[in-house]
């Protein structure tokens, strides 16, 4: 058994490619009972995100998961293989520990992702699908993060996804003072844009989301509206700026309703942010002259100088995880051997347990205990080098010269003069 990852993102795939093996967390759970079904994998757990799909799995081999994430997505091998990547124990470790410390984000040091790795581990549980292995790997994961996010900088004035996605509107509009909002969706993104876009007061804030009280709730802490996806086809065309961020399997805004839109503006122009995966809009909405369409990807130009203005924090980031991966990995190594220990600790165990007995039937029959001690003492010698010395009065040369120089390491013994 060895630690794996096997996933795609956002440097790998583009939104085409990651919004078809995306997973909806009310399937997340049977997807693990599934893949945990497969013959090469004992556990696992699943990561999907905007800007990633990984599995974490502990098992025998990758190539059945590769398949088993073909088949369960419904997607093409030619489609999917050139993007994925696969991560063996020694890369697979510290790339999770990179993750979760928002190095490998498309934001550097965004702290969402650690919260969704967090999400992802309490499914796994659920699901039963998480074992010794993979429990200790992302309780490592998480004290590694929070040591990045103590100990450096990396997280210092993060440009989040929505904060870009505001900077972005702010480019296209002059003023957003004067523009009618629309957020679509809930969740922890669309409650973050809605966070940025207060503080620059725009005209009007509109929340749609499936369920009203639930919208109702994020709209009365920024004093907005809200209504019901239902509500969108009438409505869509009072909205200047659209944001959306939904767990839908199937696109919310089509290239029809938003060409309906479009005509009841006058061509007025309406600037969109698709920050869903799998898209909440029709990418063929982008073919309409007035609509400005942006996904997740298009943010990536807005936020890559992150990199730039903070490489000493990275560095120091990048020291803790090679530490942190070294002490883990000797972990598992150590865990590999288990078994064996185990093994020889009972065959031992063994001959202890027969010699010892005989030694209580001499006493029984009267033997004198210093004889009876003598015999117990030799007889423990002689059945533990058993083994070893059957092994190499039956070894070939080249056989004996390596059990020699083992032996000689193991009972610490003086080299051959």
């Amino acid at each position: 058994m060895a630690l794996y990852t096997l996933g795609l993102n956002h440097t790998t795939a583009p939104v085409s490619v990651r919004e078809r093996v995306a997973f909806h967390i009310d399937t997340l759970g049977a997807a693990l009972r599934d893949l945990l079904a497969q013959p090469h994998v004992k556990e696992a757990a699943i990561l999907s995100t905007c800007n990633r799909t990984e599995v974490y799995f502990n098992g025998t081999d990758a190539q059945p998961v590769e398949r088993w994430l073909e088949s369960f997505h419904r997607v093409p091998a030619s489609t999917l293989s050139p993007h994925l990547y696969t991560l063996l124990q020694d890369k697979a470790v510290p790339h999770a520990f990179r993750v979760a410390s928002g190095l490998d984000s498309m934001v550097l040091g965004e702290p969402q992702i650690l919260g969704q790795m967090k999400q992802a581990v309490k499914t796994a549980e659920a699901a039963g699908s998480l074992g010794l292995v993979l429990n200790r790997l992302f309780q490592r994961t998480f004290a590694v993060a929070k040591d990045v996010r103590t100990q450096t900088d990396i997280g210092s004035a993060s440009i989040s996804m929505a904060a870009a996605a505001i900077k972005l509107a702010e480019r296209i509009f002059p003023s957003i003072s004067e523009e009618r909002v629309l957020l679509i969706g809930a969740g922890e993104m669309i409650d973050l844009c809605a966070t940025h876009l207060a503080k620059r007061a725009p005209k009007s804030i509109t929340v749609a989301n499936r369920t009203l009280e639930r919208g109702a709730q994020l709209a009365s802490r920024v004093q907005a509206e809200a209504i019901t996806l239902n509500e969108l086809p009438e409505r869509l065309a009072q909205f200047d700026i659209i944001i959306t961020s939904t767990a839908s399997s199937l696109p919310i805004l089509g290239k029809g309703m938003l060409e309906r839109a479009i005509k009841v503006r006058r061509h007025a122009p309406m600037f969109i942010v698709d920050l869903a995966v799998p898209r909440d809009v029709e990418p063929e909405a982008c073919e309409l002259d007035d609509v400005f369409l942006y996904s997740v990807d298009d943010l990536a130009n807005i936020v890559k100088d992150n990199l730039q203005i903070r490489v000493e924090a990275v560095r120091e980031a990048e020291a803790i995880i090679a530490a942190q991966s070294e002490s883990f990995l000797r972990w598992l190594e150590g865990r590999a051997v288990v078994p064996m220990i185990t093994a020889l600790h009972g065959h031992h165990d063994a001959l202890r347990a027969s010699e010892l007995e005989r030694a209580k039937r001499l006493l029984g029959n009267g033997t004198s205990p210093e004889q009876v001690l003598e015999q117990l003492a030799r007889g423990l010698t002689s059945k533990f080098l058993h083994g070893p010395t059957q092994a190499l009065n039956q070894a070939g040369e080249a056989e004996r010269a390596e059990l020699l120089a083992l032996f000689q390491r193991v009972y610490h013994l003086p080299d051959e003069p």
